[in-house]
C-alpha cells in the first residue's frame, strides 16, 4: 500500500487560495479499474482509493504514514510564477508598451 502526500493547487475556477493550505494523503491505485460490460460504468474493487486524509502540516501527514507503515512520497507544491500587478499599472506614464484601444 503506497500513498502520495501533497498540497493541492488552486483550481482554475477560483481566484483565491481557499483549500490550498492543508496537506492531503491520498492512496495510490492498487487494482486496475474494470468496465462493466452491461452498463459501461468504470468500477474498481480498490476502496482505499476513495480515502483522502487531510492534515494541517506536511510533518503530521508524514508522521501518520510512518505510524501506520504506509509507503509514501511527498510531492512538493509549485510556487506561483505570476507576478502581482495592479490595475493602475495599465495606465502608468512610464509603461514599456504603449496603451492603446
Amino acid at each position: 500500500m503506497s500513498a502520495k502526500i501533497y498540497r493541492p493547487a488552486k483550481t482554475a475556477m477560483q481566484s483565491g487560495k481557499a483549500k490550498t493550505h492543508r496537506w492531503i494523503l491520498e492512496f495510490d491505485q492498487e487494482k486496475p479499474r474494470k468496465i462493466d460490460p452491461m452498463m459501461g460504468y468504470t468500477s474498481s474493487a480498490d476502496t482505499q482509493q476513495q480515502v483522502r486524509l487531510s492534515f494541517e502540516t506536511q510533518e503530521q501527514a508524514e508522521a501518520y504514514a510512518q505510524r501506520k507503515g504506509i509507503e509514501y512520497r511527498v510531492i512538493e507544491p509549485k510556487e506561483s510564477t505570476r507576478k502581482q500587478v495592479s490595475y493602475t499599472d495599465n495606465f502608468r506614464f512610464n509603461r514599456t508598451q504603449p496603451w492603446t484601444h
